[in-house]
């Protein structure tokens, strides 16, 4: 019930948005529109918007929760919209929260080149942008924080292949727009090509998910099943959105728990899977860490300063100052020493009273 009341909210909220911005269309190219104060009672208390892909996923709504609650013990004040996998849409918050006078935006982009229009936009109204968790492509963004993203594909791959070194596999990835997709395949190809030019693997499907939409990773395992003959010994997924699709079309067939499935974000259900055998492992990238740097990082760009940073990225444009967080690999036996011990799921939900 609490899950369906955000969500009715969260499309109310949508829907205010784009009442309110009744040229929303993905031609139009938003204005320069920031104002002379903000939409707060103190104007000297550092405000941060924060720009959400999506909250249908249950990942993000830790994000949301963990970074508003940082910011505010901070000192600052935030708000959070999110646009559900919209990019006309997530510009045109931008553009809202730019009009209530934001002083940084923090941005987890839904099309990676689409969301440099925000960057743009932002810029003109001398406001700075934080990328969070996903690359802004493209663009002179100001900042990335995110995990290392070619590392949670090298712990997909390597977990698998300790489970199944030969064979028939299937790389069922993300969405194709998602630039953390394309590096979590460059992370996993760079364990599995090895073993494909010795002949130990054959890849028998090799497909990105529109939207991350686990229906649509569950069709793309059903063709890929369909296509094999139901032949297939193990299966990379890039997350546990997709892993679900994947078990799902597994099942079907008879297959589920017979074969290793990878995930990524030790989702709640990801993590049942995985407790049940039908899940081999998933990626625990905690969002504690994540959400209160990047707010830590919000804060100070907004005061002004230059928040210290590790390394650099190239966003096919620009070398872009980045935060790199260290992701870690999920299994039966480890999820008590990790997303247990760290607070981030409870014990009697993972395995019931």
């Amino acid at each position: 019930m609490l899950r369906y009341y955000k969500k009715t909210s969260l499309s109310l909220i949508l829907c205010f948005v784009v009442l309110i911005t009744t040229a929303c269309s993905s031609t139009e190219k938003a204005t320069s529109t920031k104002t002379a104060g903000k939409l707060i009672t103190n104007d000297n208390v550092p405000y941060v918007g924060f720009l959400l892909d999506t909250l249908e996923e249950e990942r993000w709504y830790k994000d949301k929760q963990l970074f508003e609650e940082h910011i505010k013990s901070l000192g600052g004040q935030v708000k959070t919209l999110a646009a559900n996998g919209h990019d006309a849409v997530q510009l045109k918050q931008a553009q809202l929260l730019i009009e209530e006078g934001v002083d940084v935006l923090v941005v987890v982009p839904h099309n990676a080149e689409e969301a440099a229009k925000i960057v743009e936009l932002a810029h003109e109204n001398n406001i700075k942008v934080i990328s969070y968790d996903r690359l802004i492509t493209k663009s002179n963004l100001d900042y990335y924080i995110s995990f290392d993203n070619e590392k949670v594909g090298v712990l997909q791959a390597t977990e698998i292949v300790k489970n199944t070194s030969k064979g028939k596999f299937a790389y069922i990835g993300g969405a194709e727009t998602d630039n953390n997709a394309i590096l979590f395949r460059k992370g996993a190809m760079s364990v599995l090509q090895p073993l494909i030019d010795k002949g130990d693997i054959t890849l028998i499907a090799d497909q990105y998910t529109d939207g991350w939409d686990p229906k649509v990773a569950e069709q793309n395992m059903k063709e890929a099943l369909n296509k094999s003959s139901n032949q297939v010994d193990a299966v990379v997924a890039a997350n546990d959105g997709t892993a679900g699709g994947v078990i799902s079309a597994l099942g079907a067939v008879g297959l589920a728990g017979k074969i290793p499935v990878s995930g990524q974000d030790a989702e709640l259900n990801g993590i049942k899977r995985i407790v049940e055998g039908t899940q081999t492992m998933t990626v625990y990238k905690p969002i504690n860490v994540i959400a209160t740097q990047a707010a830590e990082m919000a804060f100070k760009v907004a005061k002004g300063e230059n928040p210290k940073t590790d390394t650099t990225i190239n966003n096919n444009k620009i070398e872009v100052p980045t935060i790199l967080l260290e992701p870690t690999a999920v299994t039966k036996e480890t999820i008590d020493s990790t997303v247990v011990k760290d607070g981030y799921l409870a014990k009697e939900d993972i395995y019931g009273k």
